[in-house]
């Protein structure tokens, strides 16, 4: 055990240091609950898309005019959340498949303006419009919630501090081992 340590002792000396661990978040974004995330956003991108322009229009122009504009304002909101969360999707997948490196990715990131979203109108107004449109709305601020979460993981995972806390923690390790083994 002695030897051991006197091996790691020369190592932290000389400044080698072990590798630094590959952050778990960069396998969860590749991973299959990123592609349950990817299929449950682009889904109901187009369960939105299907409504708006559908069922969603015949909808609101049976609201009163206070909800019909709650109605406007929502939807555009609605759409603007999802096309936000698609595009950051759509831009993981192609890191994911290979298409951009992570690089790439983050250069094209600018692009994508990732922002947390809330309901457009006050609660009792909420309350008055169409069923299936309170239910995108909600569901698509889950999804929005989630890739929010793991692009910031994303972040924190490439920025230096990692590595640094990783020395440090090292560092510390090696000053107890050598308390210890005296």
């Amino acid at each position: 055990m002695g030897r051991q340590f006197d091996g790691s002792t020369r190592q932290l000396a000389a400044g080698l240091f072990p590798p630094p661990a590959v952050p778990f978040v960069y396998r969860h974004a590749a991973s299959p609950a990123f592609k349950d995330l990817f299929r449950e956003g682009m889904a109901l991108v187009e369960e939105a898309a299907a409504y708006l322009d559908g069922p969603g229009r015949t909808e609101s122009r049976a609201l009163p005019r206070p909800a019909a504009l709650a109605y406007a304002t929502e939807s555009m909101r609605l759409t603007t959340r999802l096309m936000q969360v698609a595009s950051w999707l759509l831009l993981q997948r192609a890191v994911n498949e290979g298409e951009l490196t992570r690089t790439q990715a983050l250069a094209e990131r600018h692009r994508v303006k990732l922002s947390r979203q809330d309901l457009g109108c006050p609660p009792e107004v909420y309350e008055e419009l169409p069923a299936t449109l309170r239910d995108l709305s909600r569901r698509s601020l889950r999804v929005q919630e989630r890739v929010i979460h793991l692009d910031r993981s994303l972040a924190i995972a490439r920025s230096p501090e990692p590595t640094e806390r990783h020395r440090e923690i090292a560092l510390q390790h090696e000053r107890l081992r050598a308390a210890f083994s005296t």
